[in-house]
């Protein structure tokens, strides 16, 4: 018996040997992507499913998976409240559950449950639309600590539901809120300007490290953004990308000072073009998407101060499938990948150049809003209905369209994760664990 129990805890160890954990919203590299190997390319709502989980409510919120730990934010629809859930990968089963606020949405097309935990393995980190930042231990499911942002520093000053993930990454949990500097809906401060601003947080209390304010020249709801910052090393130099408010700027990751900034995508100064895509970068290029249909624009990394047009390595033409109003971009393989919501398609381009090695029309008559992700040599990704399209990266091609959502299901926008050899899908109404199931190893060695 001894021996069994240690064959199968090799074999499971040689199955997880190049295994990846997704703890952030865009993976281990902050971009899409993952090393993961092996991942399964055919399955159905009934078929190569390891385990579903009811969802209480619907969600944007992407699950992050750390080693055997599986970790959502979403909604209780009964109850009108927000929860945070940690499910066993194994098995399915819900190891701990709490509800960290009371109020669900504000809007009828999102809700406070859109962004997406974040985790070390040590500790987990919840954040929701109301403002509500909640910590929990990764294990036990025991609340560390809470705080509300709002609270802390006055009422978001959005037009629709506010939503950016928290970012853990160098000792430090960061936070953006770009936002109008007048009062919008009742929401704001009305005796003085809102601002801008980047927070960066200890992980183990939540105290306050520093605060920044982030200027902008853009008007009314071009201010808003509703992405994620996103860490980036490049040449040994550490920075948090941010993109919102007409411009892009890299930030010190101990100070949150401002190393450089580039702008603008909107030199009108349109008081309509708020913000979804979060930056993401690749082989010495940061790309940044503007809104409504517009270009990309590809900046060259590693300047300083305020950027020139030399500085701007190429960017995409007025009307092509180049575009993104909703997707945050991939970078996988060596290449972009940009998903575009508004053109309907999906195109691979060279960092360095803007070539566009490939472009295909993404399948099916719904929007597809998730951003992309890269692993095992495919693109995933995911439409509103809840349909699943596969693509070879390399082709071009559409492998195939799963269909996992429910009969009227729209607005589905969680982006699919692949970790520890398996795929999660995340629909309105249930998490899909996809692939093998694995069996549990008991220690018992006698």
């Amino acid at each position: 018996m001894k021996r069994l129990v240690l064959l199968l805890a090799g074999l499971a160890v040689a199955a997880t040997a190049n295994a990846e954990n997704w703890g952030q919203w865009r993976g281990p590299s902050f971009n899409g992507s993952t090393t993961e190997k092996d991942l399964p390319s055919e399955w159905s709502k009934t078929e190569n499913i390891a385990w579903t989980a009811d969802m209480p409510g619907p969600a944007a919120s992407t699950p992050v998976v750390w080693g055997d730990r599986v970790y959502i934010s979403t909604t209780d629809s009964a109850a009108r409240s927000l929860l945070a859930v940690c499910i066993d990968r194994r098995s399915g089963k819900v190891l701990w559950q709490h509800k960290v606020a009371e109020g669900m949405n504000r809007d009828e097309k999102s809700n406070f449950a859109s962004p997406s935990p974040v985790t070390d393995g040590t500790r987990v980190f919840f954040f929701y639309g109301s403002g509500q930042l909640a910590a929990f231990d990764s294990a036990t499911g025991k609340q560390i600590w809470t705080r509300n942002i709002q609270k802390d520093h006055g009422d978001f000053a959005f037009q629709w539901t506010f939503s950016t993930s928290p970012v853990l990454y160098d000792g430090k949990l960061y936070l953006q809120v770009l936002q109008r500097n007048v009062p919008v809906g009742g929401r704001g401060f009305k005796d003085k300007p809102n601002e801008s601003y980047l927070l960066a947080l200890n992980p183990a209390d939540g105290q306050q490290l520093w605060r920044v304010v982030r200027p902008s020249e853009a008007v009314a709801e071009s201010l808003e953004a509703f992405n994620t910052p996103m860490p980036f090393d490049h040449n040994g130099r550490k920075e948090l990308l941010i993109a919102g408010g007409d411009c892009l700027t890299g930030h010190d990751l101990a100070t949150g000072k401002e190393l450089w900034r580039w702008g603008t995508w909107n030199p009108n100064k349109i008081g309509h073009w708020r913000l979804v895509p979060s930056p993401v970068a690749g082989d010495g290029i940061i790309l940044a998407c503007a809104p409504k249909g517009d270009p990309i624009y590809a900046v060259k990394a590693g300047a300083n101060g305020t950027l020139k047009q030399d500085d701007i390595a190429w960017m995409s033409e007025k009307q092509s499938k180049l575009s993104s109003d909703v997707p945050t971009p991939l970078f996988y393989d060596g290449d972009f990948f940009v998903l575009s919501d508004v053109r309907r398609g999906l195109s691979r381009v060279e960092p360095k150049t803007g070539k566009i090695k490939w472009s295909i029309d993404t399948p099916g008559r719904k929007k597809y809003e998730a951003s992309p992700t890269g692993a095992d040599g495919k693109i995933y990704l995911m439409n509103f209905a809840g349909e699943v399209t596969i693509v070879d990266p390399n082709k071009g091609e559409v492998l195939r369209t799963i269909p996992m959502g429910e009969e009227g299901d729209d607005l589905t926008r969680s982006s699919i994760v692949a970790a520890q050899g398996q795929l999660f899908i995340r629909t309105n109404k249930r998490l899909y664990c996809i692939g093998k199931k694995e069996p549990v190893v008991s220690a018992v060695t006698r």
